[in-house]
C-alpha cells in the first residue's frame, strides 16, 4: 500500500540465517532462509565464518522483501538478534583464525563451544564480585573465558584483534560502521555492568586480561545503547547494496537470539514481569523480567536492561534442549526406520513422533503414561542452570530390550518430560529468590507443537500461552527495527502494541499432575546420584 512501512526483522541461529518483514499491524508478510556453515573439527570447539553468515543474512533479507511483494524502498527500520558467539577481526575488519585450522575465514568461536572449560574454572575459583551478576558462576559459553584462551593459546590472534564482538554487534558494525554495543549482549556474556555503566576494571586484571582493561575496553566496547536504539546513520552504502535496503535505513542495536524471542513474546498481557520467556531450540532460554535485581544461585543475571529497557533480566535455560531431543532418539534401534518414515511423510522426526503419540491417547495429557517407568535427564551438553554445571551429564534409566517404533515414542515422550522438568527446577529455583512467575510464554522452533507445548505445561506446572504471531523471535527483532525508525516512542510501547496471546495450554489436574509430581523427583533423584558418581 502507498505510504506503508515496513519493518525486517533478522535472526542468526546456530544453523540458519532468517528474516522477516512485518508491517505496523505486526503481521508477518514474507520470510526468507539460508543455512550458515559450521565447522566441528575438536572436540568442544565450534566454530563458523563471518563472511558466510553476513551473505546468509543478506540472502535472506532479500527473499523475505521478494517473498513480501513489497517494494524495498518501503522498508525503514531493521533489527538483528544472533547467537551470542564472539567473532574476531583484525584491522580493518581483516578475519582471524580462532583455532588450529589456521584458516582466517573461521573467526567465530560459537556459543556452544566449550573449549574455555578450564579458564572458566579458574575465574569462577577467584570469585569476583562481577561473578555475582552472572548466577555466581561464569559459563564457558560466555566470552570472558573464551578471550582468555585466546590469549593463552592463540596470543598472535588476541594481540592482532582490532575489535572482538558479539555476533549481534559484529552485524550492526557491519551493517552501520558504528563500533556501538547493545547492553543485551556486553551486561549478558561479556560481565559489562550495565546499572553502573561501566565495565569493572579490577575484574579484567584479575583474571588475566588487564590488556583490555590498559585500553579503556576499546576492543570490546566504549560506547554502550540499549537494544532498540539506533545506530551510526542506519544502513551505509555498501551494506545497503548487500541487503537490497534504502542507504540509511535505520538500524537498532541488537540482541542475542533468545532475549528478541523475548522481546516478541513477554509483552503480552502488558506486564512483563508475570511472564516467563521460554525460547525452545537448539537450547533453551529462559528469560524473566524484574522490577528490582534478584539473585538467584546458578541463573544468568540479574542483568539491567538486557531485554526490556529499565527492567532487571534472570536468564537461565539448558544447554541442550531440541538438540538434547534429537541425541535421545538417535540412539534407539527404530531411529532409521522411523527417520525415513519422517523424510517420507516431510516432516522432522520429533513432530512425527508428537502427532504418534497424540494418537495413541484421546488427550495429549495422558500421553505422559507411555512413558512409564523411563526417565531421562538430557542434559548431553552439561546444566546451565539452575546447577551452572558444565560437566553434567545425562541419564536414561528405565530401557528394555524393545526395538520397535512405539518404545521409541515412549523415549521420545520422557525426554519431553525432561526437559519440562528441567525447566520447573529454574522456575523454582527463582520463586526461592523472589523472581516468581505466573506464565510461560514460549517460542522458537523445537517448541511449536500443541503437544510439546501441553507436556511442558504438565511438567512444569504453570500454563504454556503461544503467541499470536508464527514468528515471534523475527519480531522481536522487528520491533527493534521499528523502536529505531521511531514508529514507537520506546521498545516497551512497541511490545505492548504488538505482542497478542493465541491458545494457552493450561498444566494437568488430578492423577496426571501427582504422576508428574513423582516423575519430577524421580528426575531430581537421578539427577543428584549422577553428580556424585561421575569421577568414578
Amino acid at each position: 500500500m502507498s505510504g506503508s512501512r515496513y519493518f525486517i526483522g533478522v535472526d542468526v541461529g546456530t544453523g540458519s540465517a532468517r528474516a522477516g518483514v512485518f508491517d505496523e499491524e505486526g503481521q508477518c508478510l514474507g520470510t526468507g532462509k539460508r543455512d550458515i556453515e559450521i565447522y566441528r573439527d575438536h572436540a568442544h570447539m565450534v566454530e563458523q565464518s563471518s563472511a558466510n553468515i553476513w551473505q546468509s543474512v543478506c540472502h535472506s533479507v532479500r527473499a523475505a522483501v521478494e517473498a513480501a511483494g513489497i517494494s524495498s524502498q518501503s522498508v525503514v527500520g531493521i533489527g538483528f538478534d544472533a547467537t551470542c558467539s564472539l567473532v574476531v577481526l583484525g584491522e580493518g575488519g581483516k578475519s582471524l583464525a580462532v583455532g588450529p585450522s589456521e584458516r582466517p575465514e573461521r573467526d567465530i568461536i560459537v556459543w556452544m563451544d566449550h573449549r574455555a572449560i578450564g579458564q572458566a574454572e579458574r575465574i569462577n575459583a577467584q570469585g569476583h564480585d562481577v561473578l555475582r551478576y552472572v548466577g555466581g558462576r561464569i559459563s564457558p559459553e560466555m566470552q570472558t573465558p573464551k578471550l582468555l584462551w585466546l590469549k593463552e593459546h592463540r596470543p598472535d590472534t588476541f594481540a592482532g584483534a582490532w575489535q572482538f564482538f558479539d555476533l549481534a554487534d559484529f552485524l550492526t558494525w557491519r551493517s552501520t560502521g558504528s563500533l556501538a554495543r547493545s547492553t543485551c549482549t556486553l551486561a549478558c556474556k561479556w560481565t559489562y555492568l550495565a546499572h553502573e555503566r561501566r565495565w569493572d576494571p579490577d575484574y579484567f586484571r584479575q583474571i588475566g586480561l588487564s590488556e583490555l582493561a590498559d585500553e579503556a575496553f576499546s576492543r570490546i566496547g566504549q560506547e554502550i545503547v540499549e537494544p532498540g536504539t539506533p545506530v551510526g546513520q542506519g544502513l551505509t552504502e555498501a551494506a545497503a547494496h548487500d541487503l537490497g535496503l534504502p542507504v540509511g535505513t535505520a538500524v537498532s542495536a541488537g540482541m542475542i537470539d533468545a532475549h528478541a524471542g523475548g522481546i516478541g513474546t513477554v509483552g503480552i498481557g502488558g506486564t512483563p514481569e508475570l511472564n516467563m520467556g521460554y525460547v525452545f531450540g537448539t537450547s533453551s532460554c529462559t528469560l524473566t523480567s524484574t522490577t528490582d535485581p534478584k539473585f538467584v544461585p546458578g541463573v544468568w543475571g540479574p542483568y539491567f536492561s538486557a531485554m526490556v529497557p529499565g527492567l532487571w533480566l534472570n536468564e537461565g535455560g539448558q544447554s541442550a534442549a531440541g538438540a538434547a531431543i534429537d541425541q535421545l532418539v538417535s540412539f534407539h534401534p527404530a531411529f532409521p526406520e522411523a527417520s525415513e518414515r519422517a523424510r517420507a511423510l516431510g516432516v522432522p522426526l520429533p513432530v512425527m513422533l508428537a502427532d504418534l503419540a497424540v494418537a495413541k491417547q484421546a488427550d495429549a495429557s495422558e500421553a505422559v503414561s507411555l512413558a512409564r517407568g523411563l526417565h531421562v535427564v538430557p542434559e548431553f551438553l552439561g546444566n546451565r542452570a539452575p546447577f551452572a554445571d558444565p560437566a553434567a551429564r545425562a541419564a536414561i534409566a528405565g530401557l528394555g530390550m524393545e526395538r520397535d517404533l512405539d518404545s521409541l515414542i515412549a523415549l521420545y515422550v520422557a525426554g519431553v518430560c525432561g526437559i519440562g522438568y528441567g525447566l520447573r527446577q529454574i522456575i523454582e529455583a527463582q520463586a526461592q529468590a523472589g523472581a516468581d512467575v505466573q506464565q510461560i510464554i514460549i517460542s522458537g522452533g523445537a517448541g511449536q507443537h500443541d503437544f510439546t507445548r501441553q507436556l511442558l505445561a504438565d511438567a512444569s506446572g504453570k500454563p504454556v500461552i503461544a503467541p499470536q504471531t508464527l514468528e515471534p523471535v523475527l519480531m522481536g527483532a522487528a520491533l527493534l527495527g521499528a523502536t529505531a525508525a521511531k514508529s514507537f516512542a520506546d521498545l516497551k510501547q512497541a511490545m505492548q502494541a504488538l505482542s497478542r496471546p493465541g491458545r494457552v495450554y493450561q498444566p494437568a489436574v488430578g492423577q496426571i499432575r501427582t504422576t508428574h509430581k513423582n516423575r519430577y523427583s524421580a528426575f531430581c533423584t537421578l539427577q543428584l546420584e549422577l553428580r556424585k558418581m561421575r569421577d568414578f
